[in-house]
């Protein structure tokens, strides 16, 4: 039997390469993807019944045949060959597509059905009694069984009719065509046996529209761009893209998409108003098409143009494509003029699959506007790779199924694994318990199922989110790259045209995720040194600029690393040069925060409680400045803040970084600010309690220990995961973290959308974000201690009293470090030298305070006349003689030293200062000075 099964597979491979081999293009399919036994199968299944019944071949094997074929399906048998060839060539072809199997095998089943009622109603319904060769005339015994009961009830004719609905919607099923898209399919069939206008293919290539549409409602496939001039029928590579597309459609869908169905819907019908509103150009919505959803899951691809106004713009060359991209014109911000467009690059020569445009297309005879504009050209989605054709089985999935339930089957454990899930880094298992079986037996076997599988990154998941089942993820050993210009093409990512969504990557099904920035609206990404966050960081600024223009989206990018963000420097999209300085960059998020203020100003002065409402009412012209106000109103462009390291942030200014961060994270949702954090320190000193609470949504990739994803998550998970871009994502709203593999791009990707970017536009920077008012020029021998500095200040010549122990226990700092403040204090000659055991002289006057303190910060010398206060002024009471001292006890004299008998006195005062030692026993450096 292994000998037969050997030789009748080598055959079904043989017969499989010479038929992926024919045609323009050739199909590889990976060895252990190939179904070629199968499609044999169907092809001799064909190639009998063809014989036997087209040919009327006699013979007892023959005769067998006939009596089977026709007694069961009558004269519809005669198109059985037909359908079998082809779904058998399908199979050669394509055999990865196995959800599409499903369809074509129902599409089949009802047009039989159909055929062969409507065959047994016209001859008069013969029964099984009347013998095979009445069957074989009508309908045969499928045909009796499908007319006879409808018969009783209806007239014949009514059964024809509604059998003839049938064979309709058994074509419609095995063409996977909606109900909606017919006219359009029958128009691409009648465009391809009869040829097109060639006048109207140049009329529509001239508006920016496909010389052939396909619906997008049904497909939403890219058809090749078509240049004026083309011979008018189509070239069999230009079949072979449709057919490709096709397949791609056919095989969308994945196990466990039923909770993203309600989307699909919704899907359809945006499409379907799409398509009715096509005839007027509108300029796109921020808001975005399922504004509640955060993610979702699908396939497909995204383009479009843009063009928004500038300076000096009405002389700028436009932009040279294959064909002229649509554009809009809308209004540009105050803070961001436009400089003209550069020259676009030369397409290339070979053609591309160009996906149908997101935006709303003008028709013949509607003409943009575009004087005194910009056209700005969205980068094309060529410049972004395809991935390697999704697995949904391999030969190690059914060894992985055969070792978990041996592995049950040893432990006594009554559960079994009744399906799975494979995704590019991991496969789930899904197994379902008998009546009675705890779930704790399942998960505390977690390390024999370890052994049984050769895998020590075994993760399991009780229970799977909406299911009744337990998940086990065990990692592939062949794992699939995510790319991202395939998120980007996805359906998902065509459907909502928000310009904060960007591509995560793929979960654990298959499927597509993306994400809303808007709807998070804060993100934390988290995880060891090569887990793939700065990966994730590329994927998610490449998105950005692949789907919105400068008008719409800018950019704050901090890098303190230096090489992370390069790349993206000089793009127009940034307000300010990327900051690699961590101290500027704490500066930057202090302007950040009086940008969300300013924004909240016009909000509510104008009356609302969003940006996207604010920028609509800008768009439409409702408001109106007051009277004699030269400003002149322009939208919002979403604020995205990046910072990739945030642990070197918060080692130069933890405080001012942290409240910075706090305000942002509160606030800044409604005025369209976004912050993004990312570290590979997630420790809680980096990613205080404080942060977490306002930053929602989280993505962590692998960490080195359980304490980490605790941290990032609240919840453990991220230590089991297996690096390299598998990360588990928790978006706000979730219950749960969904593990993904996220999505990469290369420097090549990255390089062409940045250099194609830089050429529409020039960066145009503010110049107040770094820029803060007489900044001081701090001596480099004080360092980051700047602030202990101008406590100490204080304290000593408040107190007159210089000594190191006092400064140890009132600023809580060590010996060494109170000895170095000490050090500094005399070098600025506000104390003594030293001398021994004893205290140091203060050389500086309380009333000269202000004084010492501005030279410590490097600031100007404060005159009488200016009235500035003091550092810490607010916090402390004004010691300036003559004044008077509102404490208590201060209405006795407005001389400090007035009625101070100590001061009179010429013996060393006897200050009491707190003292944790100050019992009898109390031996410390304070208690040995004497004092």
């Amino acid at each position: 039997m292994r000998a037969v099964r050997s030789g009748y597979l080598a055959i079904a491979r043989m017969v499989g390469g010479m038929i992926r081999s024919i045609g323009v293009q050739r199909w590889e399919v990976a060895p252990k993807q190939r179904r070629d036994g199968y499609a044999l199968f169907l092809l001799m299944i064909a190639t009998l019944v063809a014989v036997v019944e087209w040919w009327q071949s006699a013979g007892p094997v023959f005769g067998a045949v006939h009596t089977v074929v026709a007694g069961t399906f009558g004269i519809s048998s005669m198109v059985i060959p037909l359908l079998a060839a082809g779904w058998s060539l399908r199979m050669f072809r394509r055999p990865d597509q196995v959800r599409a199997n499903s369809r074509i095998a129902i599409g089949i089943a009802i047009l039989l059905t159909a055929i062969s009622a409507i065959a047994s109603v016209s001859a008069r319904l013969p029964a099984p009694a009347d013998g095979i060769d009445a069957l074989a005339r009508g309908g045969g015994v499928l045909g009796y069984l499908a007319a006879a009961p409808l018969e009783a009830l209806v007239p014949p004719v009514a059964v024809i009719v509604l059998h003839s609905v049938l064979i309709a919607f058994g074509v419609l099923v095995l063409t996977a065509t909606p109900v909606e898209s017919i006219p359009t399919r029958l128009r691409g069939v009648y465009e391809d046996m009869v040829g097109r206008s060639e006048e109207e293919d140049e009329e529509r290539v001239a508006f920016g529209l496909r010389p052939r549409r396909i619906d997008p409602a049904v497909h939403e496939q890219a058809t090749a761009a078509q240049p004026t001039g083309r011979p008018r029928r189509r070239t069999r590579k230009e079949k072979s893209e449709a057919e490709a597309a096709e397949r791609d459609h056919e095989s969308f869908g994945y196990v466990g998409d039923e909770a993203f169905e309600q989307g699909v819907d919704e899907d359809a019908a945006a499409a379907a108003t799409a398509k009715r509103s096509r005839r007027r150009s509108t300029p796109r919505s921020s808001a975005p098409a399922d504004s509640e959803e955060v993610f979702d899951v699908v396939g497909e691809e995204n383009h479009r143009a843009k063009t928004f106004p500038g300076k000096g713009a009405a002389g700028a060359p436009q932009p040279t494509a294959p064909m002229p991209a649509a554009a809009k014109s809308a209004g540009q911000p105050a803070s961001a003029p436009a400089s003209p467009a550069a020259q676009k690059p030369a397409p290339q020569e070979k053609t591309e699959l160009v996906p149908p445009p997101m935006g709303d297309l003008p028709r013949a005879g509607e003409q943009l506007e575009l004087a005194g504009d910009v056209v700005y050209t969205l980068p094309e989605s060529s410049f972004l790779l395809e991935g390697p054709p999704h697995k949904t089985r391999s030969e190690v999935n059914d060894q992985v199924v055969a070792a978990l339930g041996e592995v049950f089957e040893q432990f006594n454990v009554n559960a079994e694994v009744v399906g799975f899930s494979r995704g590019p880094t991991v496969t789930r298992y899904e197994v379902e318990l008998h009546p009675g079986t705890k779930v704790e037996k399942v998960t505390a076997l977690d390390k024999n199922i370890s052994y049984a599988v050769a895998s020590a990154d075994v993760r399991i998941l009780s229970p799977i989110p909406g299911k009744k089942a337990i998940g086990i993820e065990i990692p592939n050993t062949d794992r699939e790259t995510v790319v991202l210009g395939d998120v980007l093409r996805s359906s998902v990512a065509r459907r909502n045209e928000h310009p904060l969504v960007m591509g995560v990557g793929k979960d654990v099904e298959g499927g597509y995720v993306v994400a809303n920035l808007s709807k998070m609206p804060h993100l934390l990404v988290a995880g060891a040194t090569g887990a793939g966050k700065s990966s994730f960081v590329n994927s998610m600024i490449t998105s950005i600029l692949m789907r919105a223009t400068p008008e719409e989206v800018r950019m704050v990018l901090v890098d303190p690393k230096r090489v992370e963000l390069t790349i993206y420097e000089g793009i127009p999209h940034l307000i300010t040069p990327i900051i690699t300085n961590p101290k500027k960059a704490a500066e930057a998020l202090e302007w950040v925060v009086k940008e969300m203020d300013a924004r909240y100003d016009d909000l509510a002065a104008f009356g609302f409680k969003h940006l996207d409402d604010f920028n609509k009412a800008v768009r439409a012209g409702e408001i109106q400045v007051p009277a004699g106000s030269e400003r002149r109103l322009a939208p919002y462009p979403y604020l995205l803040v990046v910072v990739d390291e945030l642990a070197d942030l918060m080692m130069v200014a933890p405080r001012d970084v942290e409240a910075s961060i706090q305000r942002i994270t509160q606030l800044a949702r409604a005025a369209g600010i976004h912050l993004i954090l990312a570290t590979q320190r997630p420790s809680v000193d980096v990613v205080t309690g404080i942060i977490k609470a306002n930053v929602p949504s989280r993505l962590a990739f692998a960490t080195s220990s359980l304490q980490d994803s605790r941290v990032i998550l609240d919840s453990v998970g991220a230590e089991k995961l297996i690096g390299q871009g598998d990360a588990l994502f928790h978006p706000m709203g979730k219950a749960k973290p969904m593990r993904v593999q996220g999505a990469w791009v290369n420097e090549s990707e990255i390089h062409k959308v940045v250099d194609h970017v830089k050429t529409q536009m020039k960066p145009n920077y503010r110049e107040d974000v770094q820029v803060v008012a007489a900044k001081k020029q701090i001596d480099d021998d004080i360092g980051d201690d700047l602030d202990v500095l101008l406590q100490a200040t204080e304290l000593v010549v408040t107190t007159q009293f210089g000594s190191t122990s006092m400064l140890q226990r009132k600023l809580r700092v060590g010996f060494a470090k109170a000895g170095r403040l000490m050090d500094l204090l005399e070098s600025r000659e506000i104390v003594g030298p030293s001398e021994g055991s004893k205290a140091r002289d203060v050389l500086i006057h309380p009333d000269e305070l202000g004084t010492a303190i501005a030279r410590i910060r490097g600031e100007d010398v404060p005159s009488e006349e200016s009235g500035e206060e003091p550092y810490g002024a607010d916090q402390a009471v004004d010691l300036t003689p003559g004044t008077p001292v509102e404490t208590e006890g201060a209405g006795e004299s407005q001389d400090r030293y007035g009625d101070d008998p100590l001061a009179e006195d010429d013996s060393a005062p006897e200050t009491d200062y707190y003292d944790d030692d100050s019992g009898e026993d109390g031996e410390d450096a304070w208690s040995l000075t004497g004092r």
